[in-house]
């Protein structure tokens, strides 16, 4: 065998270092840059999910701050319509207080309902915007695609079991 001949032993150690000298180069100029440039672009794409992602959260946040704010000013609102007429129900006789005061009753479960639509309207926005963001986000980071039906079912899940 001539790996055992030791006469053979220079010419294979210097064959050894010219084949590993060769395969160094190559690897160092060829193929480690290329896979240092994929790794540094799969890095930038996740940074850049990461802050769309960040970007829809504040979007989303946003909206729920929205919504509170109307909410807030509705109620307000609705208050000093109850105390106005109140106020004006305490000058006239009782039985315009007991008419006034069922006048008021309707219009204080109006308004609750309004509150209610405006509620329903603002969470289910927020609930759709939730939604398509997870959506993205899980196609950009994990690359899996989910469909819109099952991503706001999900979301709905999340928002019921937090209220």
């Amino acid at each position: 065998m001539p790996q055992l001949d030791v006469a053979s032993y220079l010419p294979q150690v210097v064959w050894l270092a010219i084949t590993f000298a060769i395969l160094y180069v190559l690897m160092a100029k060829l193929a480690l840059p290329r896979i240092s440039d994929v790794l540094e672009e799969r890095s930038e794409r996740r940074q850049d999910n990461l802050a769309r992602a960040e970007e829809l959260q504040a979007e989303a946040e946003a909206a729920a701050e929205a919504y509170e704010k109307v909410l807030a000013d509705a109620r307000g609102a609705a208050h000093e319509r109850v105390l106005k007429t109140a106020d004006e129900a305490k000058t006239r006789t009782e039985a315009a207080i007991h008419e006034l005061d069922e006048k008021l009753a309707g219009e204080v479960n109006t308004a609750e309902a309004a509150i209610d639509e405006a509620r329903g309207a603002a969470l289910k926005d927020a609930t759709a915007i939730a939604a398509e963001a997870a959506r993205l986000a899980t196609q950009r980071l994990a690359g899996i695609e989910v469909e819109a039906a099952a991503a706001e079912a999900a979301a709905r899940t999340a928002q019921e079991a937090r209220a």
